[in-house]
């Protein structure tokens, strides 16, 4: 999104101010709008679309705070930016709690106006690209049946393209990455888009059954065969029959039932326990890892026939740290959903908290950062949350970890902040702020991008 593309509309009872404003703007290419006072906005509003609203707080008759409120009244959400000569932080408070984006104290400097535009076009960017993650692959649709995947990093590009080739075949696949990188939402993508769709989908985690009961969980068992086998039990492989069944944490499948399952994947049967005739079952196998399978192998944990057949194919899920543009997208997506199962308004993050976010490695991955969004919408219950509001404790400021003593990734923050430094002092233009930082501009842009600034 760029300056010349956005539409402010100008609200200021002072003709002076306005056209002072007006020129200011207008330098920079956006368009304005202008008019003096509540009314006449409320009925532009209601007929034009406007990216940015500069509003007076004092104006005679409907004043910016009661124009706020008739905003919120009639769902209209225009970004809005407050002025006023007679600021406080009570003015500013009450101007957030009633929907603004940001508040400019008058007198101001033209350049102080201008960082603030700036900072609300990088929200509307961030907004317009998160509009656009639901629709990026047919089977990132998020429904009932089909899953939303929310990225826009290259790295998750490649996995969705490759996500969409498999979902049409019927060969297993294995799929490998740290905790709570999302394995079984790309599990349940392949099935969606799948021929099998319309099929159960059935997943279990291996590390969670007792090893004594597995087999039959798994496989089924007959009446009678064991001690408490008081009816026939068909097993998870032929509920699944049809569909797929997602194995997570396959590594931790005992070695003893490994050759069981090297059957199926190659014969398509199962064999119940008490039975000697095996029964077939249609079933699309996808599996799950954190272990590196090769070293299991290796120590003679797993079977190295039984690896080669459900990797097929593999997938392998990036960390978080590894695709820190999704962290912005994700962290969105997360406070809408859990805000709305809160029943409440969803509340705004701006584009500093969304830095303080990716600055952080999560080891957790994805499932930290919902959890993490979860207990920032406890403690933080305003519109707006900045990078001051997020709950960060000593655990996730990173106390201890390994990036602590990080040669490499201190002076990558180092770089960080003195490029955010410059970019501020120079007014965001980046061939002054290259010329401070003593670099070559395309060297600055390149950096830009690497840290998302």
């Amino acid at each position: 999104m760029r300056g010349e593309q956005l539409n402010i509309l100008l609200i200021d009872d002072e003709a002076s101010m306005r056209h002072m404003l007006r020129l200011t703007l207008e330098r920079e290419h956006y368009r304005v709008t202008e008019v003096a006072n509540g009314p006449a906005a409320l009925t532009l509003l209601a007929t034009e679309t406007f990216d940015l609203v500069l509003c007076d707080i004092r104006m005679p008759g409907l004043d910016g705070l009661s124009l706020l409120r008739e905003l919120r009244e009639r769902s209209l959400t225009p970004t809005v930016i407050m002025m006023s000569a007679y600021g406080s932080i009570e003015t500013a408070l009450e101007c957030m709690k009633n929907g603004a984006y940001d508040y400019i104290s008058k007198p101001f400097k033209p350049d102080e106006v201008l960082l603030t535009l700036k900072k609300a076009e990088e929200r509307l960017r961030l907004q317009d690209e998160n509009r656009k993650l639901a629709t990026a692959l047919s089977h990132c649709q998020g429904s009932a049946t089909r899953p939303l995947l929310v990225f826009r990093s290259p790295v998750m590009q490649q996995v969705t393209a490759m996500v969409e080739k498999l979902a049409a075949s019927h060969v297993p696949v294995l799929i490998s990455g740290e905790t709570g990188t999302g394995k079984e939402l790309i599990a349940r993508a392949l099935h969606s888009g799948s021929p099998r769709a319309a099929g159960p989908f059935i997943a279990v985690n291996c590390s969670a059954i007792p090893a004594g009961l597995m087999e039959s969980e798994l496989f089924g068992h007959a009446r009678g065969s064991f001690t408490g086998a008081d009816r026939h039990h068909d097993g998870l492989f032929t509920a699944a029959s049809g569909g797929t069944l997602f194995l997570d944490e396959i590594g931790e499948l005992p070695l003893a039932l490994q050759p069981k399952l090297l059957r199926v994947l190659q014969e398509g049967e199962v064999l119940r326990i008490g039975e000697t005739k095996p029964r077939r079952v249609d079933v699309r196998i996808v599996a799950a890892t954190v272990k590196n399978l090769h070293d299991e192998v290796a120590r003679g944990t797993f079977r190295e026939d039984l690896y080669y057949r459900l990797a097929v194919t593999e997938v392998r899920l990036p960390a978080l740290r590894e695709r820190r543009e999704d962290i912005g997208p994700l962290a969105e997506h997360f406070l809408h959903h859990i805000a709305t199962r809160e029943n409440r308004p969803p509340p705004r993050l701006t584009a500093e908290a969304i830095t303080r976010l990716r600055k952080y490695d999560w080891p957790g991955n994805i499932r930290e950062l919902e959890n993490f969004v979860e207990k920032m919408i406890v403690f933080s219950p305003g519109d707006c949350i900045d990078a001051a509001d997020l709950p960060w404790d000593a655990q996730l400021r990173g106390a201890g970890s390994v990036s602590e003593y990080s040669l490499k990734v201190a002076v990558a923050r180092l770089e960080e902040e003195y490029i955010g430094k410059a970019l501020h002092a120079t007014g965001g233009n980046r061939t002054h702020a290259a010329e401070l930082l003593e670099i070559s501009l395309r060297n600055l842009q390149y950096k830009i991008k690497e840290y998302g600034i």
